[in-house]
């Protein structure tokens, strides 16, 4: 006898956002990125279509990094010396946006030049972080925010002691936030309130939950992003909004990927643990629900790319 398959029916949906603005919506990007717009939990394809399909992002530094790892020295080369180039050769490896962190040593004029110089030396959209200090994060993303009008990039990391400033200039200049809160489903609906009671339409703001890589942490991450899915088909307009996670960042700190002496020979190749470690990172939180997921590596980009292929193909 024929097997009928349970379908959950859902209230809530996923809202889309769009990311990037070509020259037909007022900008200069050769292509705009929308992600969200889901009606089912990920990949169940035979309760609802899935309309956008996850995008990867690649990280670059404003400044070339004296902290990264030499395995992802070895991949850019002297690229990363320059944002432009670097941006240029991310494209190249398969990125579908850039996310450029700026650096406490930028000043104001040098953040201008090198986010123009980024959107001059690739067509795709862009994601712009501060250093991750509030009164330094105010100080570069509100010019960028100005020199960049009309663009639709995502300034970022939007915080609950610092979202004021950069969600002002957000609005002011026709951008998108990034709202980070540590793994808490209460604490990201309370950051989306804050931001949206400001007069931000949620359809600019992307949803960042905090994330741990394999091995540390990743369960709670990822039930914390079930669950914000989950009470967003049920109907909670303020956990609605795509989720934008960050596993290049947190893989490439862990001691798995950072060791490559002295450690148990069991533990095998160096490059091939770091970039594994990379990659299922990415491919977890893919499947709890992520639409964009911030990679460093370019052969976890390939892999990651190759999976996300895979999961919508119905």
């Amino acid at each position: 006898m024929p097997i009928e398959i349970p379908k959950d029916k859902w209230t809530g949906s996923i809202r889309a956002v769009t990311i990037g603005a070509t020259s037909a919506e007022g900008g200069t990007r050769a292509k705009s990125i929308t992600v969200g717009g889901q009606t089912s939990m990920p990949y169940l394809h035979y309760e609802a279509p899935m309309p956008n399909k996850p995008v990867i992002a690649i990280e670059i530094k404003s400044r070339k990094p004296d902290d990264w790892s030499p395995l992802l020295a070895d991949a850019w080369g002297e690229a990363m010396a320059d944002p432009a180039q670097w941006a240029k050769k991310a494209e190249e490896a398969g990125a579908d946006l850039i996310v450029v962190a700026l650096t406490l040593a930028d000043s104001p004029e040098d953040a201008v030049r090198v986010i123009k110089s980024v959107l001059s030396g690739t067509g795709l959209p862009l994601i712009v972080w501060g250093p991750g200090q509030a009164e330094k994060d105010n100080e570069l993303l509100v010019p960028i925010s100005e020199a960049t009008k009309g663009e639709k990039i995502v300034l970022g990391i939007c915080e609950d002691k610092n979202y004021r400033t950069i969600v002002a200039t957000a609005m002011a200049n026709g951008h998108l936030v990034q709202a980070r809160t540590p793994m808490d489903v209460n604490l990201s609906k309370q950051l989306n309130i804050l931001i949206s009671d400001m007069g931000m339409s949620k359809d600019r703001i992307l949803m960042d939950p905090t994330t741990g890589a394999l091995g540390y942490g990743i369960e709670y991450g990822y039930s914390v992003m079930e669950r914000l899915r989950l009470a967003a088909l049920q109907g909670d307009a303020m956990t609605q909004l795509p989720m934008i996670v960050t596993p290049g960042f947190e893989a490439w700190k862990t001691k798995e990927s950072k060791v490559g002496e002295g450690v148990p020979e069991g533990w095998g190749d160096w490059k091939a643990r770091a970039i594994n470690w990379e990659t299922l990172t990415a491919i977890a939180l893919v499947e709890s629900g992520a639409d964009v997921v911030v990679l460093r590596h370019p052969e976890s980009v390939k892999r990651v790319k190759s999976a996300i292929e895979e999961l919508v193909a119905v």
